[in-house]
Formats: C-alpha cells, structure tokens, sequence
C-alpha cells in the first residue's frame, strides 16, 4: 500500500511538472508552483525529486516510452501508426504534451539532452522505412533516411501549428492531413491503396498497443 502510495505521489508531482513545461516552458515553471498544482508535501516532492532538472529529464524519458505499435502486413503502415498513435496520445497525456514541449524549446544554459525522443522516433522510423523499401512499398527514389528525418520533423512542426492553432484540438486531424500528402509521393500505388490513414485509426492503433504492452494477442485486425 506504500508503495502504491508512493507511485501516485510520484505520478502525481511528474504529472503537474508536465502540465506546467507545457503551459510556459521550462524556465517559466517553478519548484513552488509545481508543489502547488501537484498537491503534495514539500517533503514528498523533494524526496522523489531533487531538482527541477531532475523533472524535466523524467519528463522527457516518459517521452521516449510511446507503446510499440502492432505489427502490420505493411511496414510503411506501421511507420505511419506511431505518427497516428503519438497525435493520439498528445491530445490524452499531459507527460508527453510536457516532454514534446521540452524537446523544441531552446532556452537558458541547463544541461538537458533534448534529442533522445527526436533520435529515438528517428531510429524507429528508419528501421521501418528500410524494411518498407526492401519490400517494395516505396518509390525507388525513396531515401528511407531522409524520408525518416522528414517523417519526424514534419509531425514536430505539424503538433506546433496545431498547438497555436486550436490547443491541439485539430491535431489528430491535422496529422492525418499530413500523412495523406506525404504517403502520396512515398507510396507505390498498390500499397497506397492498402494503407489506412483514417482519423480514427490512432484510437485504434492504441486500443491494440495496449493489449500488445499486457501480452494479450488481439484477433482484431488494426
């Protein structure tokens, strides 16, 4: 019971921190603040963590831990799920709408390591896109690594627009936009007419992932 006690005190105070990086930035968010909207102790909240720079890094490993997406027939399908499921996931989660806000801000002189998220759903992406092209799924002219670093830049600039914009409100909306259009000239056109770029299919995708995570096979398809 503790230690239950514990896990929700912890999520409780990395949840506010999150909120906080969002609404206003890292430097803007202050150690007094966050032990206001988390509603703990001073003592709990130093005890799980020491420093504001300690909150933010936690806040950007939660980043890194999106849920692998269920396998797909075809791999650029998958390379396209972890988009849909990350614009799913930022409309739900305050963690990950914080770490997303820390990985494209630029400010002050801390020693935060804001790349590993971005070289993480590089890294996947590749490694999708790569095993999509030796399987003829995409045009040859295709460079799996550039079109990785185009994959995850353009989603980044895409949640930016929808967060001026509407709060991220439109973002599954806008990240389905975006797939569409690139799909178009990646895409063979067998394979663009398998693939499902639906606005409801990062709820799907996540419904699956879930199982996935708990080691449940799901006879539904995707």
């Amino acid at each position: 019971m503790q230690q239950e006690r514990a896990l929700r005190t912890r999520r409780a105070i990395l949840t506010a921190a999150a909120q906080l990086f969002d609404d206003y930035g890292y430097e803007a968010a202050t150690m007094s603040e966050i032990l206001r909207r988390a509603g703990v102790t001073k003592g709990a909240l130093y005890f799980h963590f020491t420093s504001k720079e300690q909150l933010a890094r936690e806040v950007l490993h939660e980043n890194a831990r999106v849920p692998a997406v269920p396998p797909q027939r075809l791999k650029l399908q998958e390379a396209v799920d972890r988009g849909l499921l990350l614009a799913h996931l930022l409309v739900r989660d305050p963690v990950l709408r914080g770490g997303v806000r820390l990985t494209l801000e630029r400010v002050g002189h801390d020693q935060l390591d804001r790349s590993v998220p971005f070289q993480d759903w590089t890294e996947e992406s590749l490694r999708l896109l790569e095993q999509a092209k030796a399987a003829g799924e995409l045009q040859p002219h295709i460079d799996p690594r550039e079109l990785s670093e185009v994959f995850v830049g353009a989603f980044a600039g895409t949640q930016l627009m929808s967060h001026a914009m509407s709060g991220r409100a439109d973002l599954n909306e806008r990240v389905v936009a975006l797939y569409r259009v690139l799909l178009a000239g990646i895409a063979v056109p067998g394979v663009l007419a398998g693939l499902d770029v639906t606005e409801d299919r990062g709820a799907r995708v996540y419904e699956a992932a879930k199982l996935l995570k708990d080691g449940v096979a799901d006879p539904r398809p995707v």
